[in-house]
């Protein structure tokens, strides 16, 4: 369960796949000075899919332990279910599994400066900017985050069990499922599959907070159906137990962004500043404590997150949450059909962003306040 705590954060869209060999292309072409970090990209991910195997294959082979190929045999279902019920890509994602014999596929590296929330941005040729930058190697990303701390960033470094090509390389054998998730409880499995599948419907170049919104949008949409019409009584049971408690998290993460953004935006001088701050991440801390200690029964999943917790991590927490009630409400009121609710998404995506964010905000606060209401 505790590794299954970083689906929370950590399930989404890294830089890699077909943009990372687009983005190579285009580094060559230009002379780009960034040509390293292409290279690693390029070479992480196709060595990713060299390690990839059909799922009928590892399931076949007597060498497999039945514990895996049970799992492989639930992600199948899953995946069937995907296209069957939620109107998601029939393609060959996820239909393919690769051992990586590491804990993550990449390593994400988040910066925010000493008083701000908002992330730092790269921005590339296919992607757009995105606040984040991946690398296959943890040693790579440490290094990239130690340069950004000595130039004054706050940064995190957080492991990323998957990522998106966008279903731009289908021709390569599309995404497969990978040894660091495939082992998570069902239901958070479900989620993660529904949330990259969802990558590959709509995506906005450039807008970070749009894309893992929607996605977040469908795994949870998803993932409820899933539960309610094809897991036990216990898978449920442990996965209402599992998101009380990532509900509780974001509630607390929430609440801290608020009070920040608040004492960012004020007009005190910046020593005031940083003494609030120290009081707002005292605080979330003390929260997080006594809900382990009064609620949790003593559940550790979370604490890594707590004990590195800054503005960069609550930058990036942002990118998963912020408008995820505006899809849940587009999603009612299309009916609960989801190919209108994909339709009218991307009809969003195709908008201005300004007026994108715009249309959102305004659906986050009216689902806020009939919320309030009830």
């Amino acid at each position: 369960m505790k590794r299954a705590a970083a689906i929370a954060l950590v399930a989404g869209l890294s830089l890699t796949g077909a943009a990372a060999v687009a983005l190579a292309a285009a580094c060559l072409t230009a002379g780009c000075a960034s040509v390293g970090y292409y290279a690693q990209a390029v070479g992480g991910h196709v060595d990713l899919l060299n390690r990839a195997r059909p799922v009928a294959d590892v399931i076949a082979d007597d060498a497999t332990p039945p514990a895996l190929r049970e799992r492989l045999a639930l992600a199948q279902r899953i995946r069937d279910f995907a296209v069957a019920e939620l109107a998601l890509p029939d393609n060959r994602s996820y239909r393919r599994f690769a051992d990586l014999q590491r804990p993550a596929a990449v390593w994400n590296v988040v910066a925010a400066p000493e008083l701000s929330l908002t992330l730092k941005t790269w921005c590339f040729p296919v992607v757009g900017c995105v606040g984040y930058r991946g690398y296959y190697d943890r040693a790579a990303a440490d290094a990239l985050a130690a340069q950004l701390r000595a130039d004054g960033w706050e940064v995190l470094v957080y492991a990323v069990p998957a990522y998106s090509t966008l279903g731009r390389l289908e021709w390569l054998g599309g995404d497969p499922l990978l040894s660091t998730f495939i082992h998570w409880p069902e239901g958070e499995l479900a989620r993660l599959i529904f949330h990259e599948l969802a990558h590959q419907v709509v995506y906005a170049a450039g807008d970070t907070t749009f894309n893992e919104s929607f996605a977040t949008a469908v795994e949870r949409l998803g993932g409820a159906r899933w539960l309610e019409r094809h897991a036990s009584a216990a898978v449920r049971d442990e996965y209402a137990a599992f998101d009380a408690r990532r509900r509780q998290f974001r509630a607390l993460a929430l609440a801290a962004r608020r009070e920040l953004e608040a004492v960012y935006a004020s007009a005190v001088d910046d020593d005031a500043k940083r003494a609030a701050k120290a009081e707002v991440f005292a605080r979330l801390r003390a929260d997080h404590e006594r809900l382990k200690r009064e609620e949790w029964g003593g559940f550790t999943g979370y604490d890594g997150w707590f004990a590195r917790a800054n503005n960069a991590a609550l930058g990036v927490q942002a990118a998963y949450d912020e408008f995820v009630p505006a899809f849940e409400r587009l999603f009612d009121a299309a009916g609960g059909d989801f190919a209108r609710f994909y339709a009218e998404v991307r009809r969003l995506a195709d908008l201005p962003k300004a007026e994108r964010h715009a249309t959102l905000r305004a659906a986050v606060a009216t689902a806020a306040g009939g919320a309030a209401a009830q």
